[in-house]
């Protein structure tokens, strides 16, 4: 019998590979997303190429009423999740902190922390009830190390590194697993979210080095969840060969 395994975020990138590799890996599959047409093709590909069952939730989540009637809407058999992938998340803008942009401040805190805890929320008691569960949650370097024009973008991701441990432990005694994937320099669309749409900026961020692909981070969220039961990883930091920190990056080793 098939896992099932919710990936939040699943119209691009991490989530995207994520639920490739779990529905290579015999999972069936939940994706959620904003963007219909991204999730109706990775339904199509991931049903048609890996013969798994997919369900598509379209959504935002940082609308907690959205969210909650998104789960809601599930069967009961589709509500036995046995892995939570909260991958949404998004930095936008690269301001100092004396030029930031209020409306940019307020959807990565939406995103990336208060949506992460109103799909939890619905989720984790579902988890309690079947007295097993993993939830794994994509943080970041920077959530390790602030950097220069960080600043709330490092905030959030700090935040989700705090709640994953705060996670871990309260959910010890319910037999739930719990994750933090931290990778550092991913080429997706993280940084041309992040410049508003700037492609040419975006795409300076990637030259001179080979940086992470989002199959790469989505490999370890597959060691991660295919672990043996007595089996938690709690904290894995990934990095391109050729990044050291946050900011420490060699740009001739392409």
């Amino acid at each position: 019998m098939r896992k099932i395994a919710l990936i939040t975020g699943a119209t691009a990138g991490i989530g995207k590979a994520t639920a490739q590799k779990l529905a290579e890996n015999n999972f069936n599959i939940i994706i959620t997303g904003r963007r219909i047409k991204q999730l109706e093709e990775l339904k199509n590909e991931l049903g048609i190429k890996y013969k798994s069952d997919v369900t598509l939730l379209n959504f935002d989540i940082c609308n907690q009423t959205e969210t909650s009637q998104a789960i809601d809407s599930l069967s009961d058999t589709w509500k036995k999740i046995d892995v939570l992938v909260n991958n949404a998340g998004l930095s936008v803008g690269l301001n100092s902190i004396n030029d930031g942009v209020i409306e940019d401040w307020e959807r990565m805190i939406d995103t990336n922390i208060k949506g992460l805890l109103y799909i939890s929320n619905k989720i984790i008691p579902i988890m309690i009830a079947r007295g097993s569960g993993h939830i794994v949650n994509i943080t970041s370097i920077a959530g390790k190390e602030v950097y220069e024009k960080g600043n709330v973008y490092c905030a959030t991701k700090s935040a989700v590194d705090a709640l994953t441990k705060g996670m871990r432990a309260d959910l010890l005694n319910h037999n739930i697993k719990v994750t933090s994937i931290a990778p550092g320099m991913v080429e997706t669309e993280f940084s041309l979210v992040r410049f508003k749409g700037d492609k040419e900026r975006a795409d300076k961020v990637y030259q001179g080095f080979t940086p992470l692909s989002a199959e790469d981070v989505a490999d370890a969220i597959w060691y991660s969840v295919s672990r043996p039961a007595h089996v938690n990883i709690n904290d894995m930091l990934i990095m391109p060969t050729a990044q050291a920190s946050a900011t420490l990056v060699n740009r001739n080793n392409a």
